[in-house]
């Protein structure tokens, strides 16, 4: 295959010089890339105030969907809160609601009153102090009056006036917001999600800090009237989950504190406010940690949506990709626009990083990572714009933990000669493997075959920190072997070694590395370490499609080795680099046959291969 007709060329469709020229919608909600169904729910939901669950992978634009929806929703209703003191029960605050901007009023108010009694309470001290030194004057009683002013002083001046007390505190201030309210309450602990109640270790004989001022809000109180996000929710302890269902149930709840070994325990408010939309979000696993009654609420008065990772390829999404990179530019502040050609090459990454044939990636997180790292690099350059190269040395510099961790398997595989990339071997092969979904290895493989210990039947045997589905294609190797070559390897024992996987093997996509390396070890035949490959195998000996193939070539690449052969479905999937197009060659395979043709070697091949394909005939 020659890969060069595989390195497909974007063909940009507009007519801009650079990013600076590409209009950016104000609106949060048109910004949003690629999820035009999730955007189309998200308008409804706002409508009608529907609370949302988000289900999809890292960094495809979940939390900017919970921003956006906050802009949708009507601002004209939002409240003021406050909290006032409960003369006849202290530890019960009373809660007051107002329209937005009143609240500040009210307080300014009561201060104001608070300086006024103030005031009057000076002038009065005054002539008090005043009369009892004309009285202790005329009755000759100097030291009587002295006395008598400190007392005067200390009852006026050293306890709390009780007008002071009353004045209320203001909890959630909405002056002056024109959207409403987004709150990220992602890993908040109960007390800032439910609100909590300050401890006062002075609070003794009237002294202390009254309890209505001791008040905070919770995260929910602040959402009154707005959107409260939270992701990953399923890691959320199971009492505060049951205690933010109540919030979305009742559209309000009580503020106590949540230490019991503190004084804010005694206090508990009135209901405070909290008519909030709930934005939950994380991936398919956090659905097992959710509460079951949280999720139903969820689903039974709302929408849940499960928002893509990828978009097709046409010239209508790569528009909007180019419009994804004007916005990260804006959005920045401290980076220069890009060219065309620089856009270009951000959305061949975009292509690459799809990991699909004709599809754009949706992990704009890590994305709009390498065109910042691009910005960063012209400006140290002084360049007035981002260029191509500036992208190419971005995308060197930087790289993810898993592509700094996949190079150094590399080099250090190479030193310690791990894996072979000249000559052959038999029972040894160079399979395939990906890490953190976006980086390949060259994870080598060795068989042994035995006969067996046991007179029922032989076993197969795998080293390694396997999958489950790894597990489970260990042990289809044996019927396909039996199935493809006639041999029978119950009278075997086959020792699988996946060498150096201390990271563990996940997926099936080395069960063609497996069979290879074991009818390598039956028939005595050599493989071919020049070559590595990659693939899932059928029970029927068909090769099925696998992820990563991109990525899994150019670490072949990187560690010299010459040939890759991966399943011919994936063929339209790669898109390496252009530095490695002249360094490996790329075979597509169909079926086990195919790959033993072009992995094994030496004098007994074409006998072995020509007997595989006459069974082959034999059975169709």
């Amino acid at each position: 295959m020659d890969i060069k007709e595989h390195v497909v060329s974007v063909i940009d469709p507009d007519e801009y010089n650079d990013t600076q020229n590409i209009d950016i919608p104000p609106m949060l909600i048109d910004q949003i890339i690629g999820q035009e169904d999730a955007v189309e729910t998200i308008k409804k939901a706002a409508k009608q105030r529907r609370n949302v669950l988000l289900i999809g992978e890292p960094g495809i634009g979940k939390s900017m969907i919970a921003k956006a929806m906050a802009e949708l929703l009507p601002p004209e209703d939002l409240q003021d809160i406050l909290i006032y003191p409960n003369v006849e029960n202290p530890n019960n605050p009373l809660v007051g609601v107002m329209p937005a901007g009143q609240g500040k009023k009210i307080v300014q108010n009561s201060k104001e009153q608070f300086k006024k009694q103030e005031s009057r309470k000076n002038t009065l001290t005054i002539a008090i102090i005043a009369l009892i030194m004309v009285i202790g004057f005329i009755t000759n009683q100097f030291l009587t009056a002295i006395i008598a002013v400190g007392i005067v002083f200390f009852a006026l001046y050293q306890i709390k006036p009780k007008n002071q007390q009353l004045a209320p505190k203001l909890l959630v201030n909405s002056e002056n917001k024109k959207v409403a309210p987004f709150i990220d309450a992602t890993g908040a602990h109960a007390g800032a999600l439910l609100g909590d109640v300050r401890h006062d270790p002075y609070q003794s004989g009237g002294l202390g800090t009254p309890a209505h001022e001791r008040v905070e809000s919770g995260m929910i109180h602040r959402a009154n009237k707005g959107v409260l996000y939270i992701d990953e929710i399923g890691t959320m302890d199971m009492k505060t989950q049951q205690e933010l269902l109540t919030a979305m149930q009742e559209h309000k709840l009580q503020i106590t504190g949540q230490s019991d070994t503190s004084s804010g325990a005694m206090v508990r408010t009135d209901a405070v406010p909290c008519d909030f939309v709930l934005v939950a979000s994380g991936n398919l696993e956090v659905l097992d940690g959710m509460h079951i009654a949280l999720r139903s609420r969820i689903r039974g008065y709302g929408y849940e949506i499960f928002m893509k990772d990828s978009m097709e390829d046409t010239p209508e999404n790569r528009k909007k990709l180019s419009q994804f990179v004007a916005q990260e530019v804006k959005n920045d502040g401290r980076i220069p626009h890009f060219s065309k050609e620089a856009v270009a090459e951000i959305i061949k990454e975009a292509q690459r990083r799809a990991g699909k044939k004709d599809t754009l990636t949706l992990k704009l997180r890590d994305l709009g990572g390498l065109v910042r790292a691009a910005g960063d690099i012209a400006i140290e350059e002084g360049a007035n714009e981002v260029t191509p190269d500036h992208v190419f040395e971005a995308k060197k510099q930087a790289r993810s933990l898993e592509q700094q961790i996949a190079d150094r398997y590399i080099k250090q595989r190479k030193e310690y000669s791990v894996y072979s990339n000249e000559g052959s071997k038999i029972g040894c092969i160079n399979g395939l493997a990906v890490i953190g979904n976006s980086s390949g290895i060259v994870l080598p493989i060795a068989a042994e075959a035995a006969p067996s210990q046991s007179k029922e039947e032989g076993k197969i045997i795998a080293a390694g920190k396997l999958g489950d589905i790894a597990k489970e294609a260990v042990q289809n190797v044996g019927a396909i072997i039996k199935k493809s070559i006639g041999t029978d390897i119950s009278n075997y024992d086959i020792h699988i070694q996946f060498v150096q996987s201390y990271d563990g093997v996940e997926g099936d996509s080395a069960s063609v590395s497996m069979a290879t390396a074991i009818i390598s070890a039956i028939e005595d035949i050599p493989i071919d370490q020049t070559m590595a490959l990659t693939g899932s195998l059928s029970v029927r000996g068909t090769v099925l499609p696998i992820g990563g193939a991109t990525y899994k070539i150019e670490a072949a690449a990187e560690s010299g080795i010459k040939k890759v052969l991966i399943p011919a479905s994936n063929v339209n999937d790669v898109l390496i680099d252009k530095k490695y197009v002249d360094q490996i060659e790329i075979v597509p395979v169909h079926t086990l046959t195919d790959v033993l043709e072009h992995a094994l070697v030496g004098p007994k091949k074409e006998a072995f291969i020509k007997s595989l394909k006459e069974k082959e005939e034999q059975r169709q």
